[in-house]
């Protein structure tokens, strides 16, 4: 179908993300929530449904969210419950999901994201709390569906957003907001490949000049940025399809299956009424004080936003540079950490934002896994700063660190890359090379300044390299331009 049939549509997407939390046991129940444990083992009766077993909530939880809720710009609910949302699944053994309805802790916020230079405020219905379910695997075994309930009972954070969302596009920036800011609280690693981030997509359809919504589908399992965005692309397009054919979208819930680059259909879409909410009678309300919102308030770290523009006024850098160096947390903190043993922000902000990220893309690891300790590569910095390396050689000894344990100053030495820049120890070579090449002088005193390269390369070759070039050009131009 031709791009002028579909530019007479808009799409109205709104995303709920879960953001699975960083807490050291369950939402209700003192078991670890560590990933990566053996199946079936990090479970209590509470988490395999046993009668007569009662939650009891994690505190952390409920402080957790609050930061979120601060730092998106939400409303706090002073007193908030707990529900009961019933539905059967094999791994979910209690029959119910605790989790949070028409009382959510955190409601109407907003977020920012920028696409394509434009600046959008996404609003934020609400964001509550509730458990995880466990998992079902179906691809390790033939005949039956494997069922691991270590994560049941995870404590887990929604994030609905309002349907702001009018691309793929800025359905990404938004998500990728998402993540920054959980990472910034270190509430949620932000993994959405080991399920820690988790989105769902709501996507509809209509003609621009329409104010009312399409009909909507929902789209699941979806493991990535990348597949979140070519998810709802592909979702557009089918609707749009579908009803320039003259057919009606179905409400429903599909997958979508990254392989073949295209939705399946998972189920008809349930309603709330579907899930039969009703209060928790085990947990009481949760009251919010001043005292505990002061309290928390006062634990938010440096937000990504405010962190930027201070990058940009203290250390007198570019808004990508900044961008990109405030991205992630932990890189931040790595790149004012190098700056506590290294004074020029610029040397480090180009060292990190060239080789570092190459580096990290290259093995496809984070910062926190990057093997040149900050104070380590503030040497690496200070040796070039202090001219007693040049460029090449900086890329040669920073490799080597990359392997090494050794001081960037240790390595310099071992790998002879050290450079001279003694005049007593230049100026014999130098005085040597202009004696020895008396017709290439002349022709520079005569206006072939470009054979200064010549002398240069004559001295770095008799020095073994280890001259200093700038101080190098320098003399040969005062004895040059002076004899």
């Amino acid at each position: 179908m031709s791009s002028s049939v579909h530019d007479k549509y808009e799409a109205v997407i709104g995303l709920e993300v879960h953001a699975q939390l960083l807490t050291e046991s369950k939402a209700f129940a003192p078991v670890s929530t560590e990933f990566g444990g053996s199946p079936n083992t990090q479970v209590s009766p509470l988490c395999l449904g046993h009668p007569g077993t009662l939650p009891v909530l994690n505190e952390n939880l409920v402080r957790y969210i609050i930061k979120m809720g601060l730092a998106t710009n939400c409303d706090i609910a002073r007193k908030s419950i707990f529900a009961r949302k019933n539905y059967f699944y094999p791994d979910l053994p209690k029959g119910y999901q605790i989790s949070q309805y028409d009382t959510p802790i955190c409601h109407d916020g907003h977020i920012n994201i920028v696409t394509d230079g434009v600046d959008k405020k996404i609003g934020i219905t609400r964001i509550h709390m509730e458990e995880d379910a466990g998992k079902s695997i179906h691809d390790q075994d033939p005949f039956n569906t494997l069922i691991d309930l270590n994560r049941a009972g995870v404590p887990l954070i929604e994030i609905v957003s309002e349907p702001d969302i009018r691309t793929a596009k800025e359905a990404y920036e938004y998500l990728k907001r998402i993540k920054q800011i959980v990472q910034y609280l270190e509430i949620c690693d932000g993994n959405m490949e080991e399920g820690s981030l988790r989105c769902d997509a709501n996507v509809s359809v209509r003609p621009k000049e329409q104010e009312e919504f399409g009909t909507r589908t929902e789209l699941k399992n979806m493991n990535s940025f990348r597949n979140v965005e070519r998810a709802i692309d592909f979702e557009i397009e089918r609707q749009i399809d579908l009803i320039e054919s003259g057919d009606q979208v179905v409400q429903q819930t599909l997958l979508w299956d990254a392989n073949k680059l295209e939705t399946r259909t998972m189920r008809s879409k349930e309603e709330a009424h579907d899930y039969r909410y009703f209060p928790e009678p085990d947990i009481p309300p949760v009251v919010v004080t001043d005292e505990m919102l002061e309290d928390i308030k006062e634990e938010l770290p440096e937000m990504p936003d405010v962190r930027k523009q201070r990058f940009i006024d203290e250390f007198e850098m570019s808004d990508d540079d900044a961008q990109t160096l405030t991205e992630d947390r932990y890189l931040a903190d790595f790149y004012e950490e190098v700056l506590l043993h290294a004074e020029n922000p610029k040397a480090v902000s180009n060292l990190i934002l060239t080789e570092v990220l190459r580096t990290l893309n290259d093995r496809s690891i984070g910062i926190q896994e990057f093997p040149i300790s900050e104070e380590r590569l503030a040497g690496l910095v200070e040796l070039r700063e202090d001219d007693k390396i040049n460029s090449s050689a900086m890329t040669e000894i920073y490799n080597a660190m990359l392997e090494e344990k050794k001081s960037a100053e240790e390595l310099a030495k071992e790998m002879n890359l050290v450079q001279v820049s003694d005049t007593d120890f230049l100026e014999p070579i130098v005085d040597e090379v202009i004696e020895q090449h008396p017709d290439e002088v002349e022709r520079y005193r005569d206006g072939k300044k470009g054979l200064i390269g010549f002398f240069i390369g004559q001295v770095m070759q008799r020095s073994q390299g280890k001259a200093n070039p700038e101080m190098v050009r320098e003399m040969i131009s005062k004895r040059l331009d002076q004899d």
